[in-house]
């Protein structure tokens, strides 16, 4: 039994990393920007609620602490994606490393994952301008953590560059590749459910480390 941490508990992939790690027996702290929002999560007698703000490297040390692993489902839309998803990776991996957690999984984009060698879905001819640079910040928080001289274990999976179903139940199944787009075999939509099993798997037993990686059905 560990404890976990889960910044952006409040939203589709965060609430299923708290439902499935609480499932398993975990402590968990879910942290959101506005807990009187999110007083659902609480039900479980596992699950503590907190405020916090991913890009506060203060604040992240401070509800990590004491914790055994960090799961980072955070993101807002208020803000420029590159300025936001870079600043939770200095914060996270500065606060993290502050409170001795050794293990982060953060949720990517399959944006970022490469259609072809080298190219990035974000670079495919068509590709829309606005969600570009939506996936652009992600791939910059990508270069942070590259670059990062740190003690912090992290891994970023990244969903299908697809819908994800935010309401079927888990089926416990999955397939992770490496940084390019994998092969459909299933025309159903992948699961956040299932999502959320691969990031709490990679955290019970991590395999993959400091690199990004596809996950889907």
């Amino acid at each position: 039994m560990s404890k976990i941490v889960v910044f952006g508990a409040g939203g589709r992939a965060g609430r299923h990393a708290v439902a499935e790690a609480a499932s398993r027996g975990h402590h968990v702290t879910a942290v959101v920007r506005d807990p009187a929002r999110h007083s659902a999560l609480a039900d479980a007698r596992s699950v503590t609620l907190v405020a916090g703000d991913v890009t506060d490297a203060d604040r992240v040390a401070a509800v990590a602490a004491g914790h055994d692993a960090a799961v980072n489902a955070a993101g807002r839309l208020d803000v420029p994606s590159e300025e936001f998803f870079t600043g939770a990776a200095r914060a996270l991996l500065d606060g993290l490393a502050r409170a001795g957690v050794g293990r982060l999984v953060l949720i990517g984009i399959g944006t970022t994952l490469e259609a072809a060698p080298g190219v990035m879905v974000h670079d495919t001819p068509g590709f829309p301008p606005e969600a570009r640079a939506f996936s652009l910040g992600h791939a910059a928080e990508l270069d942070v953590l590259r670059a990062a001289d740190t003690a912090v274990d992290w891994l970023v999976l990244a969903p299908p560059p697809a819908l994800l179903d935010a309401d079927a139940p888990r089926t416990g199944h999955y397939r992770i590749g490496g940084n390019q787009v994998l092969p459909v075999t299933d025309e159903t939509l992948f699961r956040y459910a299932d999502l959320a099993v691969a990031l709490i798997d990679e955290i019970e037993n991590p395999t993959h480390h400091r690199t990004l990686a596809a996950v889907a059905s």
